[in-house]
Protein backbone atom coordinates (compact mmCIF):
# COMPACT_ATOMS: atom_id res chain seq x y z
CA UNK A 1 0.00 0.00 0.00
CA UNK A 2 1.16 3.64 -0.58
CA UNK A 3 0.44 6.52 1.86
CA UNK A 4 1.23 9.86 1.60
CA UNK A 5 1.77 12.36 4.44
CA UNK A 6 3.02 15.87 4.33
CA UNK A 7 6.31 17.30 5.64
CA UNK A 8 5.71 20.83 6.14
CA UNK A 9 8.70 23.45 5.65
CA UNK A 10 9.70 26.74 5.44
CA UNK A 11 6.33 29.32 5.73
CA UNK A 12 3.67 27.20 3.89
CA UNK A 13 5.58 24.94 1.95
CA UNK A 14 4.40 20.64 1.80
CA UNK A 15 7.01 18.48 1.08
CA UNK A 16 5.21 15.42 0.38
CA UNK A 17 6.35 11.62 1.36
CA UNK A 18 5.10 8.66 -0.20
CA UNK A 19 5.83 5.15 1.53
CA UNK A 20 5.39 2.10 1.17
CA UNK A 21 4.36 -1.24 3.54
CA UNK A 22 8.63 -1.73 3.41
CA UNK A 23 9.79 1.26 4.92
CA UNK A 24 10.83 2.84 1.60
CA UNK A 25 9.79 6.48 0.59
CA UNK A 26 10.35 9.05 -2.03
CA UNK A 27 9.47 12.99 -1.68
CA UNK A 28 8.39 15.50 -3.70
CA UNK A 29 9.75 19.28 -4.30
CA UNK A 30 12.49 18.76 -1.10
CA UNK A 31 13.14 22.40 -0.80
CA UNK A 32 14.75 22.00 2.48
CA UNK A 33 16.33 18.97 3.48
CA UNK A 34 16.34 19.30 7.08
CA UNK A 35 12.95 18.35 7.70
CA UNK A 36 12.85 15.53 4.97
CA UNK A 37 16.44 13.60 7.22
CA UNK A 38 14.88 14.12 10.74
CA UNK A 39 11.03 12.44 9.45
CA UNK A 40 13.82 9.63 7.66
CA UNK A 41 15.23 9.42 10.97
CA UNK A 42 11.91 9.86 13.17
CA UNK A 43 10.45 7.17 11.26
CA UNK A 44 13.08 4.90 10.08
CA UNK A 45 12.21 5.01 6.67
CA UNK A 46 14.95 4.92 3.39
CA UNK A 47 15.12 7.51 0.70
CA UNK A 48 14.68 5.99 -2.45
CA UNK A 49 13.76 8.65 -4.75
CA UNK A 50 12.75 12.18 -5.63
CA UNK A 51 10.03 13.52 -8.04
CA UNK A 52 10.77 17.09 -9.01
CA UNK A 53 7.59 18.93 -10.79
CA UNK A 54 9.66 22.81 -11.59
CA UNK A 55 13.73 24.56 -10.69
CA UNK A 56 12.27 27.20 -8.19
CA UNK A 57 14.65 26.84 -4.70
CA UNK A 58 11.95 26.75 -2.28
CA UNK A 59 11.30 23.28 -4.33
CA UNK A 60 14.53 21.72 -5.71
CA UNK A 61 17.45 23.37 -2.49
CA UNK A 62 17.62 20.59 -0.47
CA UNK A 63 18.59 18.11 -3.37
CA UNK A 64 21.52 18.11 -2.97
CA UNK A 65 22.09 17.94 0.47
CA UNK A 66 19.88 14.58 0.20
CA UNK A 67 22.33 13.17 -2.17
CA UNK A 68 25.02 13.72 0.08
CA UNK A 69 22.82 11.22 2.74
CA UNK A 70 21.68 9.33 -0.46
CA UNK A 71 23.72 9.23 -3.56
CA UNK A 72 21.99 6.83 -5.46
CA UNK A 73 18.80 8.59 -5.47
CA UNK A 74 16.43 8.39 -8.30
CA UNK A 75 15.45 11.70 -9.14
CA UNK A 76 12.58 12.15 -11.86
CA UNK A 77 12.02 15.61 -13.00
CA UNK A 78 11.87 17.85 -16.47
CA UNK A 79 13.85 17.71 -19.19
CA UNK A 80 15.65 20.72 -19.09
CA UNK A 81 19.18 21.55 -18.39
CA UNK A 82 17.77 23.34 -15.31
CA UNK A 83 17.49 20.43 -13.52
CA UNK A 84 21.22 18.80 -13.35
CA UNK A 85 20.47 16.23 -10.41
CA UNK A 86 17.60 14.63 -12.81
CA UNK A 87 18.69 11.24 -13.97
CA UNK A 88 15.10 9.97 -15.03
CA UNK A 89 13.68 12.72 -17.20
CA UNK A 90 10.71 12.88 -17.89
CA UNK A 91 8.45 14.28 -20.65
CA UNK A 92 4.55 14.39 -21.51
CA UNK A 93 2.86 10.89 -20.99
CA UNK A 94 5.59 9.06 -19.86
CA UNK A 95 4.83 6.93 -17.36
CA UNK A 96 6.98 4.91 -14.59
CA UNK A 97 5.98 2.42 -11.90
CA UNK A 98 6.71 3.52 -8.00
CA UNK A 99 5.72 0.91 -5.35
CA UNK A 100 3.70 -0.44 -7.85
CA UNK A 101 1.62 2.43 -8.89
CA UNK A 102 1.89 3.98 -12.24
CA UNK A 103 2.87 7.47 -12.45
CA UNK A 104 2.01 9.32 -16.17
CA UNK A 105 3.96 13.11 -16.11
CA UNK A 106 2.15 15.49 -17.37
CA UNK A 107 3.53 18.73 -18.43
CA UNK A 108 1.96 21.92 -17.22
CA UNK A 109 3.26 25.14 -18.46
CA UNK A 110 2.24 28.09 -16.65
CA UNK A 111 4.14 28.97 -13.27
CA UNK A 112 6.98 28.03 -15.37
CA UNK A 113 7.86 27.10 -18.72
CA UNK A 114 9.28 23.35 -17.85
CA UNK A 115 6.54 22.52 -14.90
CA UNK A 116 5.47 18.47 -14.94
CA UNK A 117 3.08 16.81 -12.52
CA UNK A 118 2.99 13.08 -11.74
CA UNK A 119 -0.38 11.91 -11.49
CA UNK A 120 -1.16 8.04 -10.78
CA UNK A 121 -4.67 6.56 -10.14
CA UNK A 122 -6.60 8.58 -7.15
CA UNK A 123 -3.15 11.09 -6.74
CA UNK A 124 -2.06 14.29 -8.30
CA UNK A 125 1.08 15.92 -7.16
CA UNK A 126 0.72 19.46 -9.32
CA UNK A 127 3.49 21.60 -7.49
CA UNK A 128 2.53 24.99 -7.85
CA UNK A 129 0.40 24.43 -11.03
CA UNK A 130 -2.74 24.29 -9.02
CA UNK A 131 -3.82 25.00 -5.65
CA UNK A 132 -7.15 24.70 -3.60
CA UNK A 133 -9.32 27.43 -3.97
CA UNK A 134 -6.18 29.15 -6.92
CA UNK A 135 -3.50 28.50 -9.09
CA UNK A 136 0.70 29.48 -9.59
CA UNK A 137 1.62 32.98 -10.51
CA UNK A 138 2.53 32.86 -13.97
CA UNK A 139 6.20 33.63 -14.16
CA UNK A 140 7.27 32.28 -17.38
CA UNK A 141 4.17 31.04 -19.25
CA UNK A 142 1.02 32.68 -20.49
CA UNK A 143 -2.30 32.36 -19.94
CA UNK A 144 -3.79 30.39 -22.71
CA UNK A 145 -0.38 27.92 -21.34
CA UNK A 146 -1.68 27.81 -18.03
CA UNK A 147 -5.36 27.92 -19.01
CA UNK A 148 -4.41 24.64 -20.84
CA UNK A 149 -2.52 23.22 -18.49
CA UNK A 150 -4.92 23.51 -15.60
CA UNK A 151 -8.10 22.35 -18.15
CA UNK A 152 -6.12 19.24 -18.27
CA UNK A 153 -6.34 18.76 -14.44
CA UNK A 154 -9.71 19.01 -14.15
CA UNK A 155 -10.03 16.30 -16.81
CA UNK A 156 -8.60 14.12 -14.01
CA UNK A 157 -11.05 12.13 -12.43
CA UNK A 158 -13.37 13.97 -9.94
CA UNK A 159 -12.06 11.58 -7.10
CA UNK A 160 -8.19 12.54 -7.82
CA UNK A 161 -6.48 13.98 -4.34
CA UNK A 162 -4.95 16.96 -5.19
CA UNK A 163 -1.42 17.41 -3.29
CA UNK A 164 -0.34 21.03 -3.89
CA UNK A 165 3.38 22.15 -2.70
CA UNK A 166 1.39 25.10 -0.43
CA UNK A 167 -1.05 26.04 2.63
CA UNK A 168 -2.85 28.46 0.57
CA UNK A 169 -6.02 27.90 0.76
CA UNK A 170 -7.26 30.08 2.94
CA UNK A 171 -5.96 33.15 1.16
CA UNK A 172 -7.40 31.85 -2.06
CA UNK A 173 -10.62 31.02 -1.02
CA UNK A 174 -10.94 35.06 -0.46
CA UNK A 175 -10.13 35.66 -3.72
CA UNK A 176 -12.51 33.15 -5.15
CA UNK A 177 -15.22 34.54 -2.62
CA UNK A 178 -14.94 37.89 -4.13
CA UNK A 179 -15.25 36.25 -7.98
CA UNK A 180 -18.36 34.05 -6.58
CA UNK A 181 -19.84 35.30 -3.37
CA UNK A 182 -23.11 33.26 -4.25
CA UNK A 183 -21.25 30.20 -4.79
CA UNK A 184 -22.79 27.60 -1.91
CA UNK A 185 -20.53 25.19 -1.91
CA UNK A 186 -17.58 27.66 -1.92
CA UNK A 187 -18.77 29.22 1.00
CA UNK A 188 -19.44 25.82 2.97
CA UNK A 189 -15.26 24.69 1.96
CA UNK A 190 -14.58 28.20 3.50
CA UNK A 191 -15.89 27.24 6.85
CA UNK A 192 -14.77 24.11 6.98
CA UNK A 193 -11.13 24.76 5.71
CA UNK A 194 -11.22 27.88 8.26
CA UNK A 195 -11.91 25.00 11.18
CA UNK A 196 -9.29 23.06 9.67
CA UNK A 197 -6.64 25.58 9.78
CA UNK A 198 -7.50 26.72 13.21
CA UNK A 199 -6.24 23.31 14.18
CA UNK A 200 -3.44 23.81 12.67
CA UNK A 201 -4.27 20.50 10.06
CA UNK A 202 -3.56 21.19 6.51
CA UNK A 203 -6.20 21.47 4.16
CA UNK A 204 -4.44 19.37 1.66
CA UNK A 205 -5.02 17.36 -0.15
CA UNK A 206 -8.30 18.38 -1.70
CA UNK A 207 -10.24 16.55 -5.10
CA UNK A 208 -10.32 17.25 -8.80
CA UNK A 209 -14.34 17.48 -7.69
CA UNK A 210 -13.62 19.55 -4.95
CA UNK A 211 -11.56 22.08 -6.99
CA UNK A 212 -14.20 22.06 -10.06
CA UNK A 213 -16.72 23.45 -7.55
CA UNK A 214 -15.23 25.75 -6.23
CA UNK A 215 -11.76 27.32 -7.57
CA UNK A 216 -12.39 30.44 -9.93
CA UNK A 217 -9.53 29.45 -12.24
CA UNK A 218 -11.22 25.72 -13.09
CA UNK A 219 -14.29 28.07 -13.78
CA UNK A 220 -13.58 30.22 -16.56
CA UNK A 221 -16.43 28.53 -18.59
CA UNK A 222 -19.29 29.47 -16.01
CA UNK A 223 -21.13 32.57 -16.68
CA UNK A 224 -20.78 33.51 -13.16
CA UNK A 225 -17.15 33.94 -13.14
CA UNK A 226 -17.05 35.30 -16.71
CA UNK A 227 -19.56 38.54 -15.66
CA UNK A 228 -17.35 38.73 -12.51
CA UNK A 229 -14.66 39.85 -14.11
CA UNK A 230 -15.96 41.74 -17.73
CA UNK A 231 -18.58 44.55 -15.71
CA UNK A 232 -21.74 41.22 -15.96
CA UNK A 233 -20.78 40.16 -19.87
CA UNK A 234 -20.63 36.60 -20.49
CA UNK A 235 -19.36 36.79 -23.88
CA UNK A 236 -15.62 36.97 -23.39
CA UNK A 237 -13.62 33.51 -24.20
CA UNK A 238 -12.70 31.17 -21.71
CA UNK A 239 -8.82 31.96 -22.09
CA UNK A 240 -9.65 35.49 -21.78
CA UNK A 241 -11.90 35.51 -18.76
CA UNK A 242 -8.55 33.01 -16.67
CA UNK A 243 -6.52 35.83 -17.97
CA UNK A 244 -8.66 38.76 -16.62
CA UNK A 245 -8.67 36.36 -13.00
CA UNK A 246 -5.21 35.81 -13.04
CA UNK A 247 -4.60 39.54 -13.42
CA UNK A 248 -7.11 40.61 -10.77
CA UNK A 249 -5.73 37.68 -8.48
CA UNK A 250 -2.18 39.23 -9.00
CA UNK A 251 -3.49 42.76 -7.28
CA UNK A 252 -6.18 41.09 -5.10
Amino acid sequence: MLSVTSIPAFNDNYIWLLKNDDNHCVVVDPGDAAPVLETLKNEGLALDGILVTHHHNDHIGGIGTLLEHFPNLTIYGPTTERFPTVNQPLKHGDSFTLFNAEFTAFQVPGHTLDHIAYYAEGILFCGDTLFSGGCGRLFEGTPKQMHQSLTHLASLPDNTLVFCAHEYTLSNLKFAQAVEPNNTALNDYVVEAQAVRAKNIPTLPSSIGREKRINPFLRAHIDSVKAAVSQGATDSTDTETFAALRRWKDEF
